[in-house]
């Protein structure tokens, strides 16, 4: 791998996305190959995680350890299970502020971030992502529609005409890459039904 800006720019973007970046593999078949694993692992080694980083951080890490198998040998510590997150007895708007963060662990696979099956709050997401619509928070919306999305293919009832909302977040959510993603991951979830996932 080349030194530079453009790499270390490259290397913190893959950071970011976390499990995203997985997620070509994971939902559509697409080629994950070891030169893939390294970058990942290069971008762990050149930003590495802090103990204080949020929870939202550490399950994020967590996730892409889980999805990089025999390649995340060398970090031991970002193998174990984060604490979990009860959203029990919480009312709609505490669950979706609490899931939208954490919209990267709703590919195929990943363990739930939360003591209880992240379908139970199905209705609550919903909720949570025509609030965000009506806001024009498409960043929020899209976050939210991803578990709505895994919701769907699990085969709950999750309260909102999905491909509605997904519709109006391209056509009105702007040029942001990351919602874009969001919404594009939304549609394969619901196209491939997980039954068994998070």
């Amino acid at each position: 791998m080349d030194a530079g800006e453009d790499t270390k720019a490259a290397l913190a973007a893959v950071r970011v996305l976390g499990p995203d970046v997985f997620a070509p593999a994971a939902l559509a078949g697409a080629p994950f190959g070891h030169a893939d694993g390294q970058c990942v692992v290069e971008a762990f080694r050149v930003f590495p995680p802090s103990a204080a980083d949020p929870p939202e951080a550490q399950w994020r890490d967590y996730a892409s350890m889980a999805l990089l198998g025999a390649h995340a040998e060398e970090f031991p510590a970002l193998r174990a299970l984060p604490r979990t997150i009860d959203l029990t007895g919480l009312a709609w708007q505490a669950v979706s502020a609490a899931m939208a963060p954490l919209h990267c662990l709703t590919l195929p696979g990943l363990p739930s971030p939360f003591s209880d099956p992240p379908d139970r709050h199905a209705r609550a997401v919903s909720q949570g992502v025509t609030r965000a619509l009506l806001r024009r928070d498409h960043t929020t919306a899209a976050r939210l529609a991803r578990w709505a999305a895994l919701a769907t293919a699990r085969g709950s009832r999750t309260h909102l005409d999905l491909p509605a909302a997904l519709r109006h977040l391209e056509l009105y959510g702007g040029n942001d890459t990351h919602t874009a993603l969001d919404v594009a991951i939304a549609r394969l979830l619901t196209a491939r039904p997980t039954g068994t996932t998070t």
